[in-house]
């Protein structure tokens, strides 16, 4: 392969709340049995990236773990394999990472042993499907410097909280702007990038010099009339989890018969870690209809349009309409969870009611007890 991959998997997002408090924001689990990491990384090894590097920083200890092996990704060393960065000290101090482009500048030896003529960076907060080669592809016929993946942002869709581009008619980046207040375009950046590695390696060094450290605001849109930089349009399904309501709304897809199946029965499959733990039971008293329910999880009441990870139980006359429920949740008898998101170990006792709304999805802590 051509190019070695990098992800940045080590963002702080304090608009996902609780859900974050003790997980970093691509440890995330999603669609019943993914988290949000595994699906950059599938794209990676799906492509024929061998190597790739994943820069972790804030509440990274679960997300390693989920990591700790990366057979599951096809990344053994043999190949290339799996590098995981994070800050660290030494004899010149602590080494925090101070944005994107620090982060790859703090472990620009990465780069400087390889050998692949291109780097393609992504972000590891979004739940997506690409072959990079495509994206590689069209950024040689453009003979770019960088090419940014990006997508027109539907009107539901607030596209100020995305990097809002706006091209010429060859497609020729002109402006880039990062969360504005004012978007002059409907195009948002899905935060996927392909450059030349001695380009990258001499730009990140540069900057970094000049005290300036984000990837985006201080290379690709400070550099837009410097360097050829073009636009990829991407069609496929996207979605960011920069927010609660986009991490409920991005797991109710996965209700949707073609978006599981574009990342579970279609090929190229989207990997991850897999649990040995026996097959749903769904007992006498259960009712479910259109739900997404893991392994290791025992239903006696009912549920509705709802993603159930593995290892939940229900109790009896129990209902669970338009909810996540992580892994390990114990929902006991007459119950009624609705519009909410039920983090990893919480317990809600017997006649509890956990009702949000759609607008605003309930988020209990997780490994709270909640009582009537």
């Amino acid at each position: 392969m051509k190019a070695v991959g990098i992800i940045l998997a080590g963002g702080k997002n304090e608009r996902l709340g609780e859900l974050t408090r003790s997980r970093a924001t691509s440890a995330l689990p999603v669609g019943g049995c993914y988290r949000a990491i595994d699906f950059p990384l599938s794209n990676m090894t799906n492509s024929g990236i061998s190597k790739v590097a994943i820069i972790t920083q804030y509440n990274s200890r679960s997300l390693h773990d989920h990591l700790s092996s990366p057979k599951w990704w096809d990344l053994g060393s043999k190949q290339g394999g799996m590098f995981i960065f994070s800050p660290y000290q030494s004899g010149e101090g602590p080494m925090w990472f101070r944005g994107t482009a620090d982060c790859i500048y703090q472990n620009i030896a990465y780069l400087r042993r390889s050998n692949e003529p291109y780097v393609v960076i992504s972000s590891g907060d979004c739940v997506y499907k690409m072959n990079y080669n495509d994206i590689i592809a069209y950024h040689d016929r453009k003979n770019a410097d960088v090419t940014i993946a990006y997508r027109q942002v539907p009107d539901t869709d607030d596209i100020r909280q995305y990097g809002v581009m706006e091209l010429d008619a060859y497609d020729r980046l002109t402006d880039l702007e990062e969360k504005p207040l004012e978007p002059q375009s409907d195009l948002a950046s899905i935060g996927v990038y392909v450059i030349s590695r001695p380009l990258l390696i001499e730009l990140v060094e540069t900057i970094v010099s000049e005290g300036r450290y984000d990837l985006v605001r201080d290379l690709f849109s400070r550099y837009r009339k410097r360097l050829r930089i073009y636009g990829y349009r991407y069609d496929g399904y996207w979605r960011n989890l920069g927010s609660i309501h986009s991490y409920f709304d991005c797991n109710m897809d996965f209700l949707r018969r073609d978006v599981r199946n574009n990342f579970i029965t279609q090929h190229p499959y989207i990997k991850t870690k897999p649990k040995d733990e026996p097959p749903a039971k769904f007992n006498n008293m259960a009712h479910v209809t259109n739900c997404l329910v893991g392994s290791g999880t025992i239903l006696n009441g009912s549920a509705n349009r709802s993603v159930i990870f593995r290892g939940v139980f229900t109790g009896e006359h129990s209902s669970v309409n338009n909810a996540i429920l992580l892994e390990g949740t114990h929902v006991g008898h007459n119950c009624v969870v609705e519009h909410a998101i039920l983090d990893k170990g919480v317990i809600v006792h017997n006649d509890t009611r956990v009702i949000g709304t759609l607008e605003q999805p309930m988020v209990i802590v997780k490994g709270q007890e909640l009582r009537p």
